[in-house]
């Protein structure tokens, strides 16, 4: 879910976005996301002074992300790592 919106962002934003992908690990209580776009785009995908990333980010915060293991909801942290 957290992944097709980075996804979904970095695409729109870049100029080849046929070159956007986005990895998820599950790390216990965090989730990775690597976002990777070409060497071009990454300028667009920080932005100035890491502001579109960190735009991003907040909205990772925002969502709802809570995972059901246990019979117990529990939040997790969702980090996006960009490359």
């Amino acid at each position: 879910m957290e992944e097709n919106l980075v996804q979904y962002i970095a695409e729109n934003l870049v100029n080849s976005p046929e070159e956007v992908s986005v990895k998820r690990r599950d790390t216990g209580r965090n989730v990775v996301l690597e976002l990777s776009v070409a060497s071009d785009d990454m300028g667009r995908v920080i932005g100035r002074n890491g502001r579109v990333a960190n735009s991003i980010r907040a909205l990772l915060r925002a969502m709802p992300s809570s995972d059901a293991e246990g019979g117990r909801d529990r939040r997790r942290r969702v980090i996006l790592e960009i490359e």
